[in-house]
């Protein structure tokens, strides 16, 4: 393809620019604080949320949105933005996102209405979808070296998880000791320290500048992804399948979804090339990334309902019985590259999921009560499990998939992730509704229309049980407790099924890693070889 051959000429008159005397390594640090902003933004909100409820006053469709705008409007955008860093260079659409990101957290913070308040939070959406696809990218850049870069992105991965998990507690912390702006002002220093550096440090890259770029299949892709997301989040919310407000996002998004499909295997010169999907290795990788967010998700989001809602734990004391969760995933990120050096793509992938599946399956031994060992045993097996499979996942995917089109390719992988999120905690929470809810159809001594409410959630249960006092209370508790003990059961089962189907379908990778590129998949030379005129092959 010409654009190999534009990649490959270019970076001798970028030799003096930025990033041409930086390790790959410190580049690589300076990725992993970009991405531990905007996977700390995913969750720092979650403990703030009574916080800004009590102070801005917002409704409940508010509220919601809130919430869920931030990873709504950055799993729109990421093919948009993907795709336009390949075009345009993959630094300057990561150092705008810096930027945008920055502002956006000021506004968070100072926002004194629930609308202004949304408004920052889909900014910052926007420059999260301009930063995650960008550092897979420029990594897939500067480790040409597929051993090295398995290693950073084991790390990169780490990091991801880490963010993640920290961002809960950060957010507590801060609220102890600050008002709930602070969980959006801790971005600001972190991002004017980056933006200098970043301009300094990281190298430019393009892709296939061939052709326009495909503006209107950009805006499709969003508009689609919009749709699509905002419609399973509303099912995995408990929005009834045939309310409008469902159907009509869904079939919107799923109708410019196809339509985009149909224009890009049109176009001579498209936005993401869909011939990436034929090959096995990339298809299958995507697959696996999806079924493993679909399980993990959806179980997380079910676990910490169990932990405090059964087992009456704190927030804190939930937070700190999941965190062997994402200490194992870290462990499992670092050593990644080995053992996929050791054992290859097909067998470290269907392993991680064949021990997912068994985590799943031990934690089917949860009870009323609390079994702290069996907790710590099958949570730490469930962290490194599911990073053992996205860690394969996402390394075969980005090393099959051509060097000029990295940022779609990045893209293509961060949207998977998102809907496998959101996919998971419909279906996962579909299931768990249907299993929880027949416990309670006729409790003694409980009124019929008070046992319909209390089939809506465990939570909305206590309270009603909590209204109604004496014997039947205490029996309406007790019988939502064990319904939500058998449809966590029935979850698991489900989840572990889905996790053995994720084994099957990873037979269809690579038995070994191959660490030759093929032609389609010349590299930039990292920022210290710039000079070297060889390509790498």
């Amino acid at each position: 393809m010409s654009g190999t051959t534009t990649a490959a000429a270019r970076p001798r008159r970028r030799a003096s620019g930025a990033g041409a005397g930086a390790s790959r390594w410190v580049v690589l640090v300076v990725l992993c604080v970009s991405l531990l902003l905007v996977a700390l933004d995913a969750t720092v909100l979650h403990v703030a949320v009574p916080a800004v409820a009590e102070d801005l006053k917002p409704g409940a469709v508010e509220l919601l949105w809130i919430v869920d705008v931030y990873p709504l409007v950055c799993a729109s955008l990421l093919i948009l933005f993907g795709t336009l860093g390949d075009r345009v260079g993959r630094r300057r659409v990561l150092l705008c996102g810096y930027g945008l990101f920055g502002v956006a957290s000021a506004v968070a913070a100072l926002a004194q209405t629930a609308e202004m308040l949304i408004l920052a939070r889909a900014l910052l959406g926007v420059g999260g979808a301009m930063i995650m696809p960008a550092t897979l990218s420029i990594l897939r850049q500067v480790f040409p070296d597929r051993r090295e870069r398995a290693l950073a992105i084991g790390i990169w991965s780490a990091v991801a998880a880490v963010g993640a998990a920290v961002g809960p507690l950060l957010g507590g912390f801060l609220l102890e000791h600050f008002w709930w702006g602070a969980v959006f002002l801790v971005n600001i220093p972190l991002m004017l320290v980056s933006l200098p550096v970043g301009r300094m440090l990281l190298p430019e890259s393009r892709g296939d500048r061939d052709g326009p770029w495909d503006v209107t299949g950009a805006l499709m892709a969003a508009g689609g992804l919009f749709g699509a997301v905002l419609g399973v989040k509303r099912l995995g919310g408990g929005a009834a399948m045939a309310s409008p407000f469902t159907v009509l996002p869904l079939l919107a998004g799923a109708a410019l979804l196809l339509l985009f499909v149909r224009r890009q295997r049109r176009l001579a010169h498209p936005l993401v090339d869909l011939r990436m999907f034929r090959r096995p290795a990339f298809s299958t990788s995507v697959g696996c990334i999806v079924l493993a967010m679909l399980a993990l998700v959806g179980l997380e989001l079910i676990a910490a309902q169990y932990l405090q809602l059964v087992l009456g734990l704190s927030p804190l004391q939930t937070g700190l019985r999941l965190l062997p969760l994402t200490i194992a995933a870290m462990a499992a990120g670092l050593a990644g590259a080995r053992m996929l050096r050791r054992f290859g793509p097909r067998r470290m992938v269907c392993f991680g999921f064949c021990l997912t599946a068994a985590a799943v399956l031990t934690l089917t031994a949860m009870g009323g009560t609390d079994d702290a060992p069996l907790l710590l045993s099958g949570f730490v097996l469930l962290g490194f499990g599911l990073e053992t499979t996205l860690f394969g996942a996402y390394e075969s995917m980005l090393s099959e998939a051509p060097a000029e089109q990295a940022g779609g390719a990045a893209a293509i992988g961060e949207t998977s992730y998102q809907l496998g999120a959101g996919i998971g905690i419909a279906l996962l929470g579909s299931v768990m509704n249907a299993a929880y809810a027949p416990g309670l159809r006729s409790v003694p001594g409980v009124p019929q229309h008070a046992s319909d409410r209390a089939g809506h959630s465990l939570g909305e249960a206590y309270d009603i049980a909590g209204g109604l006092g004496g014997s039947a209370g205490a029996a309406l508790r007790r019988a939502a407790r064990d319904s939500f003990v058998h449809g966590l059961h029935v979850t698991l089962l489900v989840s572990a099924v889905l996790l053995l189907l994720g084994a099957v379908m990873a037979l269809r990778l690579p038995r070994v890693m191959n660490c030759a590129e093929s032609p389609a998949a010349v590299e930039l030379p990292a920022p210290r070889e710039v000079a070297d005129p060889r390509v790498t092959a």
